[in-house]
């Protein structure tokens, strides 16, 4: 019974048990596999897929376990606190899937002197490197999530398969470090084309730097972040509104990411996070504790600015807030934005006539319960592809990069202009300005590291949101058991918002909620006061969730592999 269970571990026997191979000679098999160029292209392309990058934008995605999204009532099991060993999320998008990449990669890597002699010894480097790259950033996921994991560099036979246990993620690391290395070491510093799936060589310093900052090991960071800078191949785009739509899909920002296509059918699903007055189903939604945390234009957070004002809540916003969020009473997807309870008509642009605004809950039930929507990602080019969207998917980019690299320094007390330069070249890019133009937005000069990692917190949240980044950065900071330990917010029923906030002149926050030194907002006041309404009470159990468990599964059909506590 054992050996007939479906796990990670039977995967690795996909490509290297072959006492029984019946595939018919005219096709490909491990035996006869990666003997030419095109077959190992082929394969590594294949470790390229989708399903090997498991970061996207949708109702499983990273963003939904954190406390910048919420999709009405619904909770993740990560918000929840009801994580178990049995979440298929975390079994097969990080766990099993992870485990056939790495598999794949192993059997390619043995396999490779196969075509030793019909292709170049350098070439032959250069696909080693890249699958190395790969097996790097799956044990680097494993170790982020799942602590201790199995490592294993060759294919195994099914004995070994289930008597392998976990080892210390200390010693993953050094491994994940040696793959990276070669990588670096040898794969391109650019491909020719617009080859972004690749693997280069500042994609190698790149996700080393971030696991190595995940990780804690913040001398390799600052490292192997200042490696990939260095380089002088990648740059901030121009403008940070217009990097998420399709005219950026080859942004010289992107240092590693994958291209999705309407016409190939790659494409993501967005109707949930589309306005329902333009077909979608308003679900998902920024929350308040993400809108909330954008910074006023002088630099300082709502409840520090005095230009902030809770009724006219996107004036003086970093511009990161209206490009990531829509601003009321804008165009957005043919029709004019608003979510007040008095609006019950709005104008669309195609047709230039009023119509019922299904994007108030006064008309609709279910339109965007915190009255936000998001902007970031979103086109108008999408409504006429029936309902799939084809955005790039980002793993990494240069402005995570730079900020890994500053709070690498930080962490490390080195504070220096290159710290201010790193932060303040990504902030002021949101600007559409120079880092030097120092009038025209509101630069960092804090040398304090307490103020330095409390900038560097609020600067992610507000460059990174619903890019799937802002889950492991709570993690990192360790602050995940306050963060996703609060309510979800939103407006009042329709009713009751409009006695006792609109007629009172509070519409649309009622008060400045208190932002803490993480860039946490505190709504509690507002809500005592029945200006707003519990949506949800997020769990995070302090005790247990820095860690996923191990499926179960595995547990039970392999005596060495533990369990994670509290599971």
């Amino acid at each position: 019974m054992k050996k007939l269970s479906i796990i990670f571990l039977l995967s690795t026997l996909l490509y290297s048990c072959n006492d029984l191979d019946l595939a018919p000679l005219a096709e490909g098999s491990v035996e006869t596999w990666y003997s030419t160029e095109e077959e190992i292209l082929m394969s590594i392309y294949d470790l390229n897929k989708d399903a090997f990058f498991p970061l996207a934008v949708n109702a499983d995605g990273p963003d939904s376990w954190t406390d910048d999204w919420m999709y009405r009532e619904t909770m993740s099991p990560v918000t929840s606190g009801t994580i178990t060993g049995e979440w298929g999320i975390a079994n097969t998008n990080y766990w099993l899937n992870s485990y056939k990449a790495i598999t794949r990669c192993n059997t390619l890597l043995i396999n490779l002197d196969r075509a030793a002699g019909k292709i170049a010894a350098t070439t032959l480097l250069q696909y080693e490197a890249e699958v190395r790259f790969i097996r790097a950033c799956q044990y680097s996921r494993l170790v982020s999530f799942f602590g201790d994991v199995v490592y294993y560099t060759d294919p195994l036979d099914i004995d070994e398969a289930f008597t392998m246990g976990r080892i210390n993620k200390s010693e993953v690391l050094k491994s994940i470090y040696e793959d990276f290395d070669f990588a670096i070491n040898n794969a391109p510093i650019e491909f020719t084309g617009n080859a972004i799936k690749k693997s280069t060589k500042g994609a190698a310093l790149g996700m080393k730097a971030r696991i190595a900052l995940q990780e804690g090991d913040f001398e390799t960071a600052k490292n192997a972040a200042k490696a990939c800078m260095d380089l002088g191949v990648y740059k901030l785009h121009d403008d940070f509104s217009s990097l998420f739509l399709s005219e950026a899909k080859y942004s010289k920002e992107f240092i590693f990411a994958q291209p999705r296509s309407v016409e190939l059918k790659v494409t993501v699903g967005i109707q949930d996070f589309i306005p329902r007055n333009a077909g979608g189903w308003a679900a998902w939604s920024p929350t308040w504790d993400l809108f909330c945390a954008f910074l006023c234009t002088d630099g300082l957070p709502i409840d520090e600015s005095p230009l902030f004002d809770p009724q006219q809540p996107f004036k003086n916003r970093d511009p990161r807030c209206a490009a990531t969020i829509v601003e009321f009473n804008t165009p957005h997807l043919g029709f004019m934005y608003e979510p007040h309870p008095d609006s019950l008509t709005v104008l669309n642009f195609a047709t230039g006539n009023k119509q019922t605004n299904n994007d108030t809950r006064a008309n609709a039930q279910f339109a965007s319960f915190t009255g936000l929507l998001w902007k970031k990602w979103v086109e108008d080019s999408w409504l006429q592809n029936s309902w799939q969207a084809a955005p790039t998917k980002i793993i990494l980019r240069y402005a995570d990069v730079l900020l890994m690299y500053a709070e690498a320094k930080i962490k490390l007390g080195e504070i220096d202009q290159s710290v201010f330069d790193a932060i303040n070249s990504v902030r002021a890019r949101a600007y559409g300005v120079d880092k030097s133009a120092v009038n025209d937005y509101p630069p960092v000069t804090e040398a304090n590291s307490n103020d330095l990692m409390r900038m560097i917190k609020m600067e992610r949240r507000m460059e990174f949101a619903y890019e799937g980044i802002r889950y492991m950065d709570l993690i990192r900071w360790r602050i995940a058991e306050k963060a996703l330990s609060r309510p979800v917010y939103g407006m009042l029923d329709p009713e009751a918002l409009r006695e006792n906030v609109v007629k009172k002149g509070l519409w649309f926050f009622p008060e400045v909620p208190d932002i803490d030194e993480d860039g946490i907002a505190d709504f509690s006041s507002m809500y005592q006061k029945g200006l707003i309404k519990l949506i949800t009470q997020r769990q995070f159990d302090k005790n247990r969730q820095y860690l996923w468990p191990v499926p179960s599964k595995d547990i039970l059909i392999n005596e060495n592999i533990k369990q994670n506590p509290g599971y």
